[in-house]
């Protein structure tokens, strides 16, 4: 036990030394505004992009659903946790998205890893790019496949992985797997140059679009769809777009099945709330319907690159994930608690969430927003980089 307690003071003492300890903050309110030890902040930290998590008509159906179905579900999917609001929501999923099947998970964490534990075997090779979520590197170490990491969003770094372990392993399953947008830059996976290498190395694609779906595409529908390609298997979460919670795995109706077969994160673990499918149902409508959430975006998006001086190192992307990159992680730190000051909650992200040296305020704008929000983020951007 003594060992045990050595190591744990050891690395947190470490972790303060090393300037990158993490300390959760408590909160009385936090949507477009956040309520914090008595002040009221404007938040440009939320992945609530389309303002869904404080649309009435889905906390409504949220409401409704737990009149309907109570607040849990009781068992997993396989034993007496699939209620017909889960049928109906994966009906939809499956719909919209456009594949045979979809199967609903708690969260994207457990998502990605069920799909990677359970279809990847010893002789096969997985091939990520390097900017890849934690949840899908973690999964690539620990499943028994041979992993490959790619420089981010490089074609040619991925053409020349694909083609070595066609020559080293040509009777091998290869995956390639990318996000459709990457969470911490806002910038897109090149797709349809990622499809076209997939479908001449004969590899499966799979596509993590947490931070796509429901910013992107006809309807929302996502990344793939931007880039007008299907993935082999597409994986959504609901816990930025959707203003909810969970995710869920899309693909065609074998491989559904071999996942309910095999899953062990789908099998073991309870359903979501059938009251959760039910108002997740509503959040897909409303995405389909209200493009003006999308445009409201790019309007915002447009108006706070016209208002930040042009040397301030904000990272211009097609999504509402706006980088400003400091590099310093005391500076950035700093930055940050000068933007609270001003009545601005920005988070900062440092290392090791993003690479050495490239710490960063990352903003997130939302359809909640207003223009005069994006009016005081950027005259407070642009004195806080200035001072």
């Amino acid at each position: 036990m003594p060992r045990f307690k050595h190591r744990i003071t050891q690395a947190l003492s470490d972790r303060k030394a090393q300037g990158l300890y993490r300390q959760r903050t408590r909160l009385d309110r936090c949507q477009q505004m956040i309520d914090c030890q008595g002040e009221s902040l404007v938040n440009f930290s939320s992945n609530d992009y389309l303002g869904l998590a404080q649309e009435p008509a889905l906390i409504a159906a949220w409401q409704q659903g737990l009149s309907l179905y109570g607040t849990g579900s009781g068992a997993s999917p396989l034993v007496t946790g699939f209620h017909s609001a889960h049928h109906e929501l994966e009906a939809q999923l499956a719909d919209w998205l456009g594949y045979d099947r979809a199967l609903l998970f708690n969260s994207g964490f457990s998502a990605n890893q069920a799909l990677l534990f359970t279809l990847l075997e010893k002789e096969d090779v997985l091939i990520q790019d390097k900017l890849n979520h934690a949840s899908l590197m973690e999964a690539g170490i620990l499943s028994p496949a041979t992993m490959r990491r790619f420089t981010h969003n490089d074609m040619t770094a991925l053409e020349r992985t694909l083609s070595r372990s066609n020559q080293q392993s040509p009777e091998s399953a290869r995956m390639v797997v990318t996000e459709g947008v990457f969470s911490m830059d806002g910038d897109l996976s090149p797709l349809a140059d990622i499809k076209r290498l997939c479908v001449n190395h004969h590899s499966w694609l799979v596509v993590d679009d947490a931070h796509g779906c429901g910013v992107l595409g006809e309807q929302g529908s996502g990344s793939c769809d931007h880039a007008g390609i299907k993935a082999d298997v597409l994986i959504v979460t609901f816990g930025k777009a959707f203003g909810l919670q969970g995710a869920a795995v899309l693909c065609d109706e074998e491989t559904a099945e071999y996942l309910v077969q095999f899953a062990r994160h789908f099998i073991y673990s309870t359903a979501m709330p059938p009251a959760q499918a039910f108002a997740l149902s509503k959040a897909c409508s409303l995405i389909r319907a209200d493009q003006w959430r999308r445009d409201k975006l790019q309007e915002l998006g447009d108006l706070l690159a016209e208002r930040v001086e042009a040397d301030v190192d904000l990272v211009a992307t097609q999504t509402p994930i706006k980088p400003l990159i400091i590099g310093d992680s005391d500076k950035t730190m700093a930055a940050s608690q000068a933007l609270k000051d001003r009545g601005i909650w920005v988070s900062a992200i440092r290392p090791p969430t993003v690479p050495a040296n490239s710490a960063r305020l990352r903003i997130t704008l939302t359809a909640a927003h207003s223009r005069a929000d994006i009016d005081k983020l950027a005259t407070a951007i642009n004195e806080v980089i200035h001072d």
